[in-house]
């Protein structure tokens, strides 16, 4: 059905559309696969429009907000992601467990190897410095990115009894209305787009407390927010959300925070870590 796909739905409603609306049209039909991995920003940027522009034409296609327009395109051009495009071909060779072992660790890799590539050193040494004088250290995040969000606190609790994580967004939202400019904030979010993480970001910042956010897209609405940025790498779109790669590079910027701040209050690390590690000892039989 032709309401089904929404290439043929832009198609056929261009005529109606704004001037504005007209320049984000032009710009998904001649670069399907690019805009699958833009931001609302980086495409309102490619346009030459503003955020509020692109959300407008989502909405004129009757869509709720960009996420869905992602995914509607997604599923129009017939996306299929990396692994299961290689998985089909794993299948007409022979020995496809060796194949797809081997395949399923150079994705992992490729994505730190990314990450490590967009490291900029400027921005982790000002991440660094706000969590040495943070007097509480908050970790964010919504859906699969709060299991980094967790992890990320599970580590640091560790050495420092200064960090939390707030799992229900409700809650997020009320912890982030009463942070204080003596606080750190970190919302770790791959798009950069969601909308509870930009409400506990606009909370936050609201009452002058600094941001920092480990996602994928140098432009986002959540950056609009942030102090400093960190860039994890793995290209994810719309029909892989919470793919392992993008975890994998989350998580070996919050390693690197860990061992960077370890090193930088050593004396009070290892003697917390020794504390915490006793704490727990007669756990394991």
């Amino acid at each position: 059905m032709e309401s089904d796909n929404l290439i043929l739905k832009i198609q056929s409603s261009y005529n109606q559309l704004t001037k504005a609306e007209k320049k984000v049209a032009d710009y998904v039909l001649n670069n399907h696969q690019q805009v699958l991995y833009m931001s609302i920003t980086d495409l309102a940027d490619a346009c030459e429009v503003g955020d509020t522009s692109v959300y407008r034409f989502c909405r004129t296609m009757d869509l709720q907000g960009y996420q869905e327009f992602k995914m509607k395109l997604s599923l129009s051009l017939g996306a299929e992601n990396h692994l299961k495009k290689e998985l089909k071909s794993l299948k007409a060779n022979g020995d496809h467990f060796t194949e797809m072992a081997d395949m399923v660790k150079t994705i992992n890799i490729q994505a730190i190897e990314q990450t490590r590539m967009l490291l900029n050193r400027e921005s982790f040494s000002q991440i660094l410095n706000m969590l040495n004088e943070a007097k509480n250290i908050y970790f964010f995040g919504i859906g699969d990115s709060l299991l980094t969000a967790q992890e990320a606190r599970n580590k640091f609790l560790r050495i420092t009894n200064k960090v939390h994580c707030v799992t229900d967004p409700h809650m997020q939202a009320m912890t982030a209305s009463l942070v204080t400019k003596e606080d750190f904030i970190i919302i770790i979010s791959y798009s950069g787009a969601t909308k509870d993480n930009i409400q506990v970001a606009k909370l936050a910042k609201e009452s002058g407390t600094k941001i920092a956010c480990i996602t994928h897209f140098q432009k986002s609405p959540l950056t609009a927010y942030s102090d400093a940025v960190l860039l994890c790498g793995s290209q994810e779109a719309p029909l892989e959300g919470g793919s392992m790669s993008a975890k994998m590079s989350q998580l070996y910027l919050i390693d690197l925070l860990f061992q960077e701040y370890y090193t930088s209050n050593y004396e009070e690390s290892k003697k917390n870590n020794e504390s915490t590690s006793n704490a727990v000892v007669n756990k394991i039989l």
